[in-house]
């Protein structure tokens, strides 16, 4: 028996097999920004609805699975994203979080550089700082690093 018919003759396997690969796309690719979780749980549930026998037939089961897309979307979408906004304290990526270091150029939102160790590092003032601009020589604190570029504010 081939896949083809075998996912043909059985509808609820195939949306849980739409839903893992789905679940895996969202994970490893997009980094679990959304989307695809929602459709993923979505796809699960219509597969449980299939395999419950309350829905059959392609036409409602994917009129089902868009259905619980958007409803599972608009009743998650605000928790999800405040999940992912919470933080988890204070920034410890780097050792050089919390040192003090001179300016090595002018420091703006956008750009700049610091001196740390005898070498200039990429720079620029971190989102909350209330200057936009720091000074050449100016001693700076490192709040975070964003890639390879530091996020200081002034002393």
């Amino acid at each position: 028996m081939d896949i083809i018919h075998y996912f043909t003759q059985h509808h609820a396997q195939l949306f849980y097999l739409i839903a893992g690969v789905s679940f895996t796309v969202e994970l490893a690719v997009l980094g679990f920004s959304g989307p695809l979780l929602f459709f993923a749980i979505a796809s699960v549930f219509t597969g449980i609805l299939i395999h419950l026998g309350i829905i059959s037939g392609w036409e409602s089961e994917i009129l089902t699975v868009g259905l619980l897309t958007g409803i599972i979307t608009l009743l998650l979408w605000k928790p999800f994203k405040r999940f992912q906004n919470a933080g988890g304290g204070p920034d410890t990526s780097s050792d050089m979080i919390g040192k003090q270091v001179p300016s090595a150029t002018q420091i703006t939102h956008v750009k700049g550089h610091i001196r740390f160790s005898g070498v200039d590092w990429s720079a620029r003032l971190a989102a909350d700082c209330q200057v936009n601009i720091i000074e050449i020589d100016t001693q700076c604190i490192i709040t975070g690093v964003d890639g390879n570029i530091m996020l200081v504010k002034p002393v």
